[in-house]
């Protein structure tokens, strides 16, 4: 699933290309991909005409702020387009409806100034739909209790040694829980750990000050460097950018998918271990 480093290379390319542009025509075949609409009809009517003012991230989902529609009374409502990629999903910006569509394209927009943005996801995990902007965190509740962004928030080591200690849980689940920290997932994680040179099972309230430090900085210095990348891009290349191509950041990865090849810090081997049913890459010697 992308996660922060990705979903944040999308949002900057997005908000370089779709905004100020008006939205012609919406066309829908893949009634999954919009399955918080009753009716494609819905979806498809609260899109159309609508300007697209601003582009969010909030965690591992895109918001996209449309420009205020009024209603039959006069009053003016606020609507966002939410969007969420799920396992496999791509926003792709075509720029003519002439470009042949990809397999697995569920949904079409179209700009009145031209070019389309797709959505296309051959898991079908992935969504969009489009609700008031104040009902956001309503309709998906995890927003409404994010932890802190550790790209958009600051804040201060002796904060962060204080949430960790008062946990008192296992590292890698602690990175990866969203209440907790917003947008990491089981990439990062690893990475995140093998820079701050902690195994995944320390228990956060075990941390001195120190390894508090080490791994507040590998959390921002990591995730910076990977939107630098723009983002992972595994084996099946299922995550692309805007503009369809893949990342890089897996070319700079220290653990990730790395069994059996040599630590980039101390030349040990990589290893995988289970947890939680999935794979944990680290390095056994020099993360303690």
């Amino acid at each position: 699933m992308p996660e922060l480093p990705e979903v944040e290379t999308l949002r900057g390319d997005l908000e370089k290309e779709v905004i100020g542009k008006r939205i012609k025509a919406v066309e829908v075949t893949g009634a999954r991909a919009i399955r918080r609409h009753k009716a494609k009809e819905d979806f498809i009517r609260r899109l159309e005409g609508r300007k697209i003012t601003g582009v969010q991230r909030k965690g591992k989902y895109l918001v996209v702020a449309l420009e205020p529609t009024a209603t039959p009374t006069g009053e003016k409502v606020s609507d966002v387009l939410v969007v969420h990629l799920g396992m496999s999903g791509q926003l792709l910006r075509a720029k003519s409806a002439k470009e042949p569509l990809a397999k697995h394209n569920h949904v079409v927009i179209t700009f009145s100034q031209g070019g389309q943005l797709r959505f296309v996801d051959p898991r079908t995990f992935g969504e969009l739909f489009v609700t008031a902007a104040d009902e956001v965190e309503k309709v998906v509740p995890e927003l409404a209790h994010l932890g802190f962004d550790p790209i958009e928030d600051v804040m201060s080591w002796n904060r962060f040694s204080d949430l960790l200690h008062a946990k008192r849980t296992k590292l890698k689940p602690l990175l990866m829980d969203q209440q907790f920290l917003a947008g990491i997932g089981n990439i990062y994680a690893d990475e995140i750990l093998w820079g701050a040179g902690l195994r995944y099972d320390r228990p956060s309230d075990s941390l001195s000050s120190q390894e508090v430090r080490r791994l507040y900085r590998s959390i921002v210095e990591t995730l910076q460097e990977a939107i630098k990348h723009r983002g992972s891009s595994l084996a099946d290349e299922q995550y692309r950018d805007l503009f369809g191509e893949v990342g890089d950041f897996q070319n700079q990865h220290k653990v990730y998918d790395r069994e059996g090849q040599p630590c980039r810090r101390c030349r040990s081997p990589i290893a995988r271990v289970k947890l939680s049913g999935r794979s944990t890459f680290l390095c056994e010697q020099c993360q303690v």
